[in-house]
C-alpha cells in the first residue's frame, strides 16, 4: 500500500515535504507500504481546515445531535467494509495476532460511533436550574473546539476512536496524528471519512513522529489535547498544556496487579488470563503483567503461569493460530530483552523463555514468552512498564499485604482480582487504587469510563464520561 497524499480539509492532497514513512511487517520485517510523513506546514494546513470546520456558521458544531449522529452512523457503516483489511493492516504492522485486531481494531470504532452517536441523542445539550439565592440558571453544553488527537502504535484504531468518536458526537473537529510505526491502517480511517460524507476538515490526519506530535499538541489553533502513550511523553504534553492552560486528557503507561486470591479457580479462567496479561503480546498498557499470588498456593501460581506462556502458539501475526505474534519493532524488542537482563541479574527466577527468538521464525521480531518467579516487588520487574510477553510473580501473605504490593506503584491504570467468590473479589477490588480493575478477567467496557491514577495519567475516555471531555459548559444566568 502506497500512498502520496495526505487527508486534510476533506481532500487528498499533496504533502509539503517528500518525506515518507515506511511501514514494516513485524513478522517478516518487509517494507509493507509507505505515506507521506507530515510535517510542522501539513499540521499548519490540518488545524486550519479543523478551525475552519468548526467555526463555520452553520457547521459541524451548529449540527443538531441528530444530524451529528447520522454522519456518525454513515461513518460507522463505511468502516464496517473495511474492518477486515484494517484489522490485516494492523496485524502486519504491529504484531497484534489476527486473532485480536479482528475484535478491537475491526469491530470497536465503528461500535464506539454508534455507541455516541445514540448517546447524544439521549443527553440534553441544555438544563435548567432552580438558581440560589434566586432566579434560575440556564446551564449549556458546547463542544470544546479543535482536538488534537495523538495516538499510540499498540491499538492504533481503537484508541484513535476513544477519541474521534466523542469528539465527533460533542461537535468538535480534529486533527489525528497516528504514530509513525502504524500508519497504513490511518490510510483506510480515511478512505471511509471520505466515502461517509463528513464535512470537509472534520477528521484530518497527518501521520509524524515525535517532533510533528510535539508542534501539534502546542499549536495556537487547538482547543483541546487528548494524548495516549508512555508516561514520560506525557509528562511533556501535560506541562505543555498546563503552561497554554489547554485542557488535556491523558492515558497513560501501566504495571498493573493480577491478585490471585486463596479461592481462584484459575483453571477455569485460563483464556481470561491469558486475555488479561498476555494480550497483544503483552503490548497492552492495561495488562495484568504483575501477578501477586498466595505464598500457600504459589508453585501452583507458578506452574499455572509458566504453562500459560510455554504454550502459546508463537507465530505470524496474520496466522489465525497464532496467539503470541512478534513485537511491533526491533528496537522494542531489545527493550524488553533488556528487562529480561535485568530481572537475571535482580535475582529473579526464570521458568520459561528468556528473550530468545523461537525456533523456525528467523524473520521478524519475534521473542519467547518470559516467566519470572521469585520477583521482588521494588525490583525493575516489578515496577516499570515492559511492554512485552514477560510475566513477574510475587508471593503474598495474607490480602492486605496482597492489596499493599498491588497499590506499590506508581502506575494505576488497571488491575485484576481472580476469586470464585465474586463478592469477595469485588471487595478487594475496592481496596486497588487503580481506574479500573476486572473480576477475573479484563475487557474495557465502551460505555464505562477508563482511565489512569497517578502516573497513569489525567481524565476518562470511554461512557458519558468520555463525551463530557469533549465538551465546555456555559451558564447564562436569569435574575
Amino acid at each position: 500500500m502506497d500512498t502520496h497524499q495526505l487527508f486534510i480539509g476533506g481532500h487528498w492532497i499533496p504533502p509539503s515535504s517528500r518525506r515518507v514513512i515506511t511501514a514494516v511487517s513485524a513478522s517478516t520485517g518487509e517494507p509493507l507500504g509507505v505515506v507521506p510523513e507530515g510535517t510542522a506546514d501539513d499540521i499548519d494546513r490540518a488545524v486550519r481546515a479543523a478551525r475552519a470546520a468548526f467555526d463555520a456558521p452553520g457547521g459541524w458544531s451548529a449540527w443538531e445531535p441528530g444530524r451529528r449522529a447520522a454522519a456518525m452512523i454513515r461513518l460507522a457503516d463505511a468502516l464496517d467494509t473495511r474492518k477486515e483489511v484494517t484489522a490485516n493492516a494492523v496485524s502486519a504492522q504491529n504484531g497484534m495476532p489476527i486473532s485480536v485486531s479482528g475484535f478491537f481494531e475491526g469491530t470497536v470504532p465503528a461500535a464506539l460511533l454508534r455507541y455516541y452517536a445514540h448517546l447524544i441523542g439521549t443527553t440534553p445539550e441544555e438544563e435548567l436550574r432552580t438558581g440560589l439565592p434566586r432566579g434560575k440558571t440556564l446551564v449549556r453544553r458546547e463542544p470544546v473546539g479543535v482536538v488534537a488527537a495523538v495516538v499510540p502504535w499498540n491499538f492504533p484504531q481503537t484508541i484513535a476512536f476513544f477519541k474521534i468518536a466523542p469528539a465527533l458526537a460533542a461537535g468538535c473537529a480534529v486533527v489525528l496524528k497516528p504514530a509513525p510505526e502504524t500508519v497504513l491502517d490511518s490510510v483506510l480511517l480515511a478512505e471511509a471519512v471520505d466515502a461517509a460524507g463528513l464535512p470537509d476538515g472534520v477528521i484530518n490526519i497527518v501521520p509524524g513522529g515525535r517532533e510533528v506530535g510535539s508542534y501539534l499538541v502546542a499549536h495556537p489553533g487547538v482547543d483541546k489535547v487528548s494524548f495516549t502513550g508512555s508516561t514520560a511523553a506525557g509528562r511533556e504534553v501535560a506541562a505543555e498544556c498546563g503552561r497554554l492552560l489547554r485542557p488535556v486528557t491523558l492515558e497513560l503507561g501501566g504495571k498493573s496487579a493480577a491478585v490471585v486470591l486463596e479461592d481462584a479457580d484459575l483453571a477455569s479462567h485460563r483464556e481470561q488470563f491469558f486475555m488479561a496479561g498476555l494480550l497483544n503480546n503483552g503490548q497492552a498498557c492495561y495488562a495484568s503483567t504483575r501477578i501477586l499470588a498466595p505464598r500457600g498456593r504459589y508453585r501452583e501460581v507458578v506452574e499455572f503461569c509458566t504453562a500459560l506462556a510455554r504454550d502459546a502458539v508463537v507465530g505470524d501475526a496474520l496466522d489465525p493460530a497464532t496467539r503470541i505474534g512478534p513485537l511491533v519493532s526491533a528496537r522494542q524488542r531489545e527493550r524488553v530483552r533488556g528487562f529480561i537482563g535485568r530481572g537475571l541479574g535482580e535475582g529473579a527466577t526464570l521458568t520459561t523463555g528468556g528473550g530468545g527468538r523461537p525456533a523456525g521464525l528467523d524473520r521478524g521480531w519475534f521473542m519467547e514468552p518470559t516467566v519470572f518467579a521469585d520477583v521482588d516487588n521494588s525490583s525493575a520487574l516489578a515496577q516499570e512498564e515492559i511492554f512485552g510477553p514477560v510475566l513477574t510473580i510475587t508471593p503474598y501473605d495474607g490480602e492486605d499485604e496482597a492489596v499493599r504490593l498491588a497499590n506499590d506503584s506508581a502506575y494505576g491504570l488497571a488491575g485484576t482480582v481472580w476469586s470464585a467468590d465474586t463478592d469477595h473479589g469485588d471487595r478487594v477490588a475496592r481496596r486497588i487504587r487503580t481506574g479500573t480493575v476486572g473480576l477475573n478477567g479484563y475487557l474495557p467496557d465502551l460505555t464505562s469510563p477508563y482511565g489512569g491514577r497517578k502516573a497513569s495519567g489525567l481524565g476518562r475516555e470511554m461512557g458519558p464520561e468520555g463525551l463530557g471531555a469533549y465538551q465546555q459548559f456555559q451558564s447564562i444566568y436569569h435574575p
